[in-house]
């Protein structure tokens, strides 16, 4: 590559080999004993956040892979015995529905449970016990997803005060679900566009003070410095001006990382490809001056901001993924307590199942095992039926 020039008039960054690999290797070094001026430090603070922020990232990211692979590895074989478990009962009560054994209550109980049984594993891409869910039940699951499509457009087009009317007719309760969502992120972000336009409208009929003034400035120079280096990068890495298409190739890569670095307004990314560039030339460590060291480090402070954003985005997505409470960070330890308590159900519902099969094999315990069963039915409806009373009367 050929060699180029410091991008900044007033700042040449040491050349290392791991110069590219944190942020930090981009700090204003102090000279002999002389100590670092606080510009200097507030600078060199911002890059170590920033290291700390993406190394918080990157944790999350492994993290997650960790967890998945331990929930493959031991929540995975403990669901397809289970779903083992429900399929057997499932056939098991639709071989008895056709004797003459069972009352027409029971029968109907029996009905119920089996319906709901192939309901969960016909979810789950089990043909077989959709097709068997269709034979017993009163409604298919065709249906059943049609109604429930059309109970979740209505609760959303009331949320949202308006129709879904850009879905496909025969939309599923999925494609509902993610155009209603899609709509309510639309109507969030233009009511937050709309406040930002308001609160930039009443800044400008404010006269800005001094301090604003002076703050105004340094971003503007920030800025400027920063569509300078970027400029500068284009310039040196312009592909077409480049013989050796290997050299080429790397060329074109480095200028899409600048572009991509530039749209995000990443100062500490386009001062590594900075240095990735000129890492030919013996350049000496030199210190910025003041005023433009706190220019910059504006920049850096807003780009912390982003990665504060994107960590806590992160981490909702990944609680939300994991099932893990509001109030809680993605920590070893809280996946771990997640991880257990799957195990613990899952081990809890396959007992429980086995129990159950075992329970059946005779007329009698079939018998008894389904009046428990409607009993219990019986028993969460009047329990859920007096919540919602008891919901409406507070609410």
């Amino acid at each position: 590559m050929s060699q180029t020039a410091p991008l900044f008039d007033d700042l040449e960054l040491p050349a290392s080999t791991d110069a590219s690999d944190t942020a930090s290797a981009l700090r204003v070094q102090p000279t002999g004993s002389v100590r670092l001026p606080a510009a200097a430090r507030a600078f060199n603070l911002q890059l170590a956040r920033i290291d700390k922020l993406k190394s918080q990232l990157q944790e999350l990211e492994a993290l997650a892979q960790a967890h998945r692979l331990a929930t493959h590895q031991r929540v995975g074989p403990l669901q397809a015995r289970h779903a083992k478990a429900m399929r057997a009962m499932a056939v098991f009560l639709s071989a008895r529905l056709g004797g003459k054994v069972l009352t027409a209550l029971q029968r109907e109980t029996a009905r119920q449970i089996l319906c709901s049984l192939a309901h969960t594993l016909a979810q789950a891409g089990d043909a077989d016990m959709a097709m068997l869910h269709d034979r017993h039940s009163p409604r298919t699951l065709a249906e059943l997803q049609d109604e429930r499509a059309e109970e979740l457009k209505a609760q959303l087009e009331q949320a949202l005060g308006e129709p879904l009317d850009d879905l496909h007719e025969g939309a599923s309760a999925d494609e509902v679900l993610q155009a209603g969502m899609e709509r309510l992120r639309q109507t969030v972000a233009d009511e937050q566009e709309r406040r930002r336009e308001a609160a930039n409208k009443r800044k400008a009929k404010r006269k800005a003070g001094a301090v604003q003034q002076q703050a105004q400035a340094q971003m503007e120079d920030a800025e400027a410095s920063m569509r300078k280096l970027f400029r500068q990068l284009a310039s040196t890495l312009h592909p077409d001006r480049e013989p050796d298409a290997q050299a080429r190739l790397a060329k074109t890569a480095l200028m899409s990382e600048a572009n991509a670095a530039y749209e995000r307004k990443d100062l500490v990314a386009l001062l590594q490809i900075q240095q990735r560039v000129a890492l030919a030339d013996p350049l000496v460590a030199a210190r910025m001056s003041e005023e433009k060291l706190a220019a910059l480090t504006r920049l850096l402070k807003q780009q912390v901001a982003a990665l504060e954003r994107e960590r806590a985005g992160r981490n909702d997505q990944l609680a939300a993924e994991f099932g893990i409470a509001p109030g809680f960070g993605v920590t070893p330890r809280v996946l771990g307590m997640v991880l257990q308590e799957q195990v613990d159900e899952l081990e809890e519902a396959l007992s429980l199942m086995d129990h159950d099969l075992r329970r059946v094999q005779d007329d009698a315990g079939l018998k008894r095992w389904l009046t428990e069963q409607r009993n219990e039915s019986r028993r969460r409806r009047r329990q859920n039926e007096f919540l919602s009373d008891l919901a409406d009367e507070f609410f």
